[in-house]
This record gives structure tokens, C-alpha cells and sequence, in this order.
């Protein structure tokens, strides 16, 4: 059978089922569904279910009999191309609408101090883009409960995904206090509650993940110092966890992080990463892992080395994208390599080669990456000053203004006031750096 068939509503209630779906693992979900009476005497092979999931056979084995799937957009796909009734499910389907914060308790936070008032914006943000889960959890000072399960290792996963999703059209700034406290919470949880074993390495797992972005919301929120401590955490829980996914992920973000300030470290960061990752890394993982390790020898002053690097990641991203590829990595795409590249030429003293990078990258922007797009922007603009043409930087400038509305992002906005002093300071001004330094300070202000 090519797809899935359609199944009477009784077929849910055969005891299997109705046992693996009370257990909310839906790797054995699926396997009483293929062993369900109604498809024959015969269970229907893993090979066939697996085409149907876009896995292989041995991925499914493992979705069968390893612990439960935390990933909301994995559990809903499958869930919703198996016909699973919304009523038999433990988490929401894509198209639930999710209730936000209350007005009264909007009307607490906007009373309380400056802290509640950067909550309540976080939280008016996360209830903006209808991030999954209960946000109550993040208003609400409610006591831990006496067990955590998979309901709870689910918000958390889910949340994972919500902040990915905003963060890519929005930026950092509106997210980041609401991702640590949101992890706080549940890391408390974590401490002060029982779970069994299962759930256990489920949960680290999903709080690895979920500090890990917390790291990646400080770095682009230009709060670079809180996000150290992120990641560490995030490096032991997948250790507990024995789960090198999210240990490759944690040390991919260490490397980002300590590129420009200690790029020796950075290097050691991406080179870890590449050897834990070998044997199931996909090319577009390694691609990352190598423009991490790029940038890096850059910032270094380490030419022959970044280039090998670079010509590396390129290899590794024509390799292509493949089912395996975690969801984080969604970014790497071919602008992204060439953007990395335009940062490293620019760190090596050529702003010539790397406007030309940024120019390929802010020529088609993606709306799906709207922050990386902004970001590239600026980045071009810087390279136009570092060439002596005021005159395009400040034209560049001026068409990235508008875009720093939609987008809060406290890196970028600290680069373009760098861009802002430059051109501010330059002397002989041209008439179109004027209009940029006087729309920049009508409108930062």
C-alpha cells in the first residue's frame, strides 16, 4: 500500500491500541497499529509503515522500541497521516488554537515592576505566534506536581520548536526572558519531582534542547554572558541522557559563541562536535560543524586552514538535505553558507570579497529566515564602510532601518549602531550619510 488506509473510528479502541495511546508513546502506537486485526492475519510490515513515515525500516525499529518521541512536528505529522483521532492525543495538533495569557493576568505584569514588564512582553510575543502548550505555566506561579510525565516532556519539547520558529522571523529580544524562565521552571520540576526512568531520560533530553535555545536567544539578544551557563548544563543533561544529538547541538552553539572572543576554544568546539557526530552526522550537520570551524580559523587569522574548511562545508552542503537532518538545522541553507563566508572574509581583512557575499545573500531573502536576512544586511553595510564607499553603506543602512521594526534582535541592532557611529563620525559627509544618521536617530530614539 502506498498510503495509509482509512480506518474505522472502532479501530481505536482495539486494547493495544488503546494501551500504547495511554502510554503516550507513539512508537508503540504504531507498532499495535500495524499488528492491528483489521489490516489481516499478517502485521503489516515495518518497510511499508516506514515509507509512509518517510523513515527507513531501522529508523522505525527504533521509533518502536526506543523511549517516546518528544518532537512535536514529528508526533503531529505522523499522528495526522496515520488518521489518529485529536481526541485519542496528548499533545495539540498544529491547527489547535492555544489559549494565551488572560487579559487579567496581562493586567498583573503590566503592573508589577521592570522585570514582570519584560515577562509580559515575552509572553505577549510567545501568545502573538501561538507557541504550543500552556502558557499558564509561565504566568501562574504554580507548584511543581508530585510526578512529572510525558505531558510535561512534551510542553517542554514543543516550546523548543515555538521559540525556533519565532526566533527566525522575529529575532531574540521579546523571546529571551520568557525561554529561561519557562526553563527554570521546569528545571525545578525536574529537581523536586519523581519520574520513572523513561520519562527521565525523555526529560533531559528536552531541557538539554530547551537550554540550548535559551543560549541561542541570549547570543542574539547581545546578552552573550548569560548564555555560557546554558550550554553548559545542556552538555551534561545529554550526557545523562547518553544522547549525542543534543550534545552535538550544545557544542555547535559553544562554538558560535566563543568564535570571536576565544576562536582557539571555538575551533576545539566544532572539532568535538564533528567527531561525536561520526557515523550518522548528515551532510548538511557537517556542513554547520565546518563553518563553525571556518569562521573560527578566521577570526584566527588562519587563511590556508578556514579555506580548507570552507571547501569542506560547500562539499557537504551539494551532499543535499536528508530525512535525518534535526530540526535546528533548517537554517543551513546556501545562503547561509555564503553569508558565513562574507562574516570570515570580513574578519580576514577583505571587505571587498565580503560585500560581494553579502550582496548574494541579501539579494533573495528568505521569509521563513527573516532575521538572518536583516542580519546579512547590516553585515553588508559594515562591508561597504570597511571599503571607503560611505555613500553605499549608508544607502544599505537606510533600506535595513524599516527592518529593525519586525525584527529585535539586540546583535543586530548593536551592529548597525556601530555602522551609525562610523558613518556619524566620517568627515567630508554626503548628503545621503546625513539622511542616514538623521533617519537612524529619529527612529532608534
Amino acid at each position: 500500500m502506498s498510503a495509509p488506509p482509512v480506518v474505522p473510528a472502532s479501530f481505536w479502541d482495539h486494547e493495544p491500541v488503546r494501551r500504547a495511546l495511554a502510554e503516550r508513546h507513539l512508537g508503540r502506537v504504531i507498532r499495535a497499529y500495524r499488528c492491528h486485526p483489521y489490516h489481516g492475519r499478517v502485521a503489516l510490515p515495518q518497510t511499508v509503515v516506514a515509507g509512509w513515515l518517510g523513515i527507513t525500516q531501522a529508523q522505525l525499529s527504533r521509533v518502536e522500541n526506543g523511549p517516546p518521541l518528544v518532537h512535536l512536528d514529528r508526533l503531529s505529522h505522523w499522528a495526522e497521516l496515520l488518521g489518529i483521532p485529536e481526541s485519542c492525543l496528548w499533545f495539540a495538533l498544529p491547527d489547535q488554537v492555544v489559549a494565551g495569557p488572560s487579559k487579567s493576568q496581562m493586567n498583573t505584569y503590566e503592573e508589577g515592576g521592570t522585570t514582570d514588564r519584560r515577562q509580559f512582553h515575552a509572553l505577549a510575543a510567545l501568545a502573538g505566534i501561538g507557541a504550543t502548550g500552556n502558557l499558564g505555566l509561565l504566568v501562574n506561579q504554580v507548584e511543581p506536581p508530585r510526578a512529572i510525565g510525558m505531558e510535561q516532556v512534551q510542553y517542554a519539547a514543543s516550546l523548543v520548536e515555538a521559540f525556533r520558529s519565532a526566533d527566525a522571523v522575529i529575532g531574540a529580544n521579546a523571546l529571551c526572558d520568557a525561554a529561561i524562565q519557562v526553563h527554570r521552571r521546569l528545571s525545578t520540576w525536574a529537581a523536586t519531582t519523581t519520574y520513572s526512568r523513561s520519562v527521565g531520560d525523555a526529560l533531559q533530553g528536552a531541557l538539554a534542547d530547551l537550554a540550548i535555545q535559551a543560549a541561542w536567544l541570549a547570543i542574539d539578544a547581545d546578552r552573550r554572558a548569560e548564555a555560557r551557563p546554558f550550554l553548559d548544563e545542556a552538555v551534561t543533561r545529554a550526557r545523562i541522557a547518553d544522547d549525542l544529538r543534543v550534545e552535538v547541538r550544545a557544542l555547535a552553539c559553544m562554538s558560535l559563541l566563543l568564535r570571536e572572543d576565544r576562536p582557539a576554544e571555538a575551533v576545539q568546539c566544532a572539532d568535538a562536535a564533528l567527531r561525536a557526530s561520526t557515523g550518522w552526522a548528515t551532510p548538511r550537520l557537517r556542513t554547520l560543524l565546518h563553518l563553525r570551524a571556518a569562521h573560527a580559523h578566521a577570526t584566527m587569522q588562519d587563511r590556508s586552514t578556514f579555506e580548507r574548511q570552507m571547501t569542506r562545508a560547500r562539499s557537504e552542503f551539494d551532499g543535499g538535505s536528508h530525512e535525518d537532518d534535526l530540526p535546528f538545522i533548517s537554517f543551513v541553507t546556501a545562503e547561509e553558507v555564503t553569508g558565513i563566508g562574507g562574516l570570515s572574509y570580513l574578519v580576514l581583512g577583505q571587505p571587498e570579497r565580503a560585500a560581494t557575499s553579502f550582496r548574494a545573500v541579501t539579494g533573495a531573502p528568505s521569509a521563513a529566515h527573516r532575521r538572518n536576512a536583516v542580519y546579512y544586511k547590516v553585515q553588508l553595510a559594515r562591508a561597504e564602510w570597511w571599503k571607503g564607499d560611505v555613500d553605499e553603506a549608508a544607502r544599505v543602512g537606510i533600506e535595513a532601518l524599516p527592518l529593525l521594526g519586525p525584527v529585535q534582535s539586540g546583535r543586530v541592532s548593536r551592529l548597525l549602531a556601530e555602522v551609525r557611529s562610523r558613518l556619524g563620525a566620517s568627515a567630508g559627509k554626503t548628503p545621503r550619510t546625513r539622511a542616514f544618521v538623521e533617519a537612524y536617530d529619529s527612529v532608534r530614539t
